[in-house]
């Protein structure tokens, strides 16, 4: 059996879209035990935002999901992030849950475990590249294995089109307004991710076994 957690931010539910896309992707993967966990909202945030009918309804279609632990991390043998960019970063409700991890650094407890990003963004220019190059020093810290998302087994790459998916992890466009939905492209290249961390998680494990 190898352990899969999905852990992910989601404002206004566009992360959330790609992270079931995700999901489905690694529960493909023969002997994939799949966990959907989110990183929980800030109150200060939650008030600022309490008057945008868009966030609230986002948000309540995500409370029956487990808010991610410590102990979701431990139980993992690929761990696959999901959350929007924050000015070509991670947002601070992420970088805190990694910070309080330090205890799992300190450990080593995530070493050698395969990890991947997703994202979401305004606009092509708005991060969806640098958000996940970025993220990815903190995850290297935590000595996890990362894997990308080649052109080979996803030619949806190579367009002109309007669209996210980088080779470094899958994406979406919100629009400037946050109006758009996910792509069925973008969907089909998250759940690839979401397979191929299964399956490079897998290898690892019974590599450990």
């Amino acid at each position: 059996m190898t352990n899969i957690l999905i852990p992910y931010y989601s404002s206004y539910g566009h992360v959330h879209t790609l992270a079931k896309a995700v999901e489905e992707g690694a529960s493909k993967v023969g002997g994939a035990d799949v966990r959907l966990v989110r990183i929980p909202e800030s109150e200060a945030v939650k008030e600022a935002m309490s008057a945008q009918d868009a966030y609230v309804q986002a948000q309540k279609d995500q409370e029956h999901i487990p808010e991610a632990t410590h102990d979701d991390l431990i139980w993992a043998d690929g761990i696959i992030w999901g959350f929007p960019t924050r000015y070509g970063n991670m947002p601070a409700q992420v970088k805190q849950f990694l910070d309080s991890a330090g205890g799992l650094w300190a450990n080593g407890s995530l070493e050698g475990r395969a990890t991947s990003i997703f994202t979401s963004t305004g606009s092509i220019h708005g991060g969806q590249e640098t958000t996940i190059l970025t993220s990815l020093v903190p995850l290297l810290h935590f000595g996890l294995i990362y894997v990308g998302l080649p052109y080979g087994e996803n030619p949806e790459q190579l367009t002109t089109d309007g669209i996210g998916g980088t080779p470094y992890g899958a994406s979406t466009l919100a629009g400037s307004d946050g109006s758009r939905t996910p792509d069925e492209r973008e969907l089909v290249m998250a759940s690839r991710l979401g397979e191929r961390v299964a399956k490079v998680a897998s290898k690892l494990s019974n590599e450990e076994s």
